[in-house]
């Protein structure tokens, strides 16, 4: 038996035997809760050497509908919350990216089923409440009311039942030309 095809056949008695402790999610459903920083920046890369961005509080919970053990749906109510330093050395011209916002909305995720330590990624559509200021040199835009906004997410769900994760993801608003990026921590509560 030459090397590869032994490999293969290794490879298919372990997929055989063990997939089924392979479980990078629960199946059923669970309440998740995250809490993170969050960015808001224009969506146009500035020519001047300052970086205008509003900093804040990011908080959100989903409720997962988990199909298998490596897709699920998810509907989510959150909120963003950003301000932009006032500092005039760092911004002397003024300029401000702001966001305070209620977010709601679904998304997927693809994860891949390892135990302890399970990668994801996650895509959507939502609607982001709220008001909204883009003020820098080449955008000057305020809104109020609901926008839409594009959910993606990429990150780790670790611990013996993945119920721990840590994320980043990222909120495009393209009607209003900003987007906020966030690093999260969450947990996830099963309810079956």
């Amino acid at each position: 038996m030459n090397l590869s095809l032994r490999n293969s056949f290794f490879i298919l008695i372990f997929t055989l035997f063990f997939s089924n402790q392979a479980k990078s999610q629960t199946e059923g459903n669970a309440i998740k809760a995250s809490i993170g920083f969050v960015s808001s920046t224009s969506n146009y890369i500035e020519e001047d050497p300052e970086i205008i961005d509003g900093s804040g509080f990011y908080a959100e919970g989903e409720y997962v509908i988990g199909l298998t053990t490596w897709f699920s749906v998810r509907p989510y109510a959150g909120v963003i919350l950003t301000s932009t330093d006032g500092d005039a050395v760092k911004n002397p011209k003024g300029y401000r990216v702001e966001t305070k916002a209620f977010l709601v909305g679904g998304k997927v995720r693809l994860c891949a089923p390892i135990p302890w330590v399970a990668p994801f990624i996650e895509a959507g559509i939502g609607t982001s409440i709220g008001s909204f200021v883009t003020y820098t040199k080449d955008v000057n835009k305020k809104a109020s009311g609901a926008q839409v906004h594009i959910p993606i997410s990429v990150g780790l769900a670790v611990g013996r039942k993945n119920n721990i994760e840590i994320g980043i993801s990222f909120y495009g608003h393209p009607s209003i030309e900003q987007s906020s990026g966030v690093f999260a921590a969450g947990l996830s509560f099963p309810l079956d």
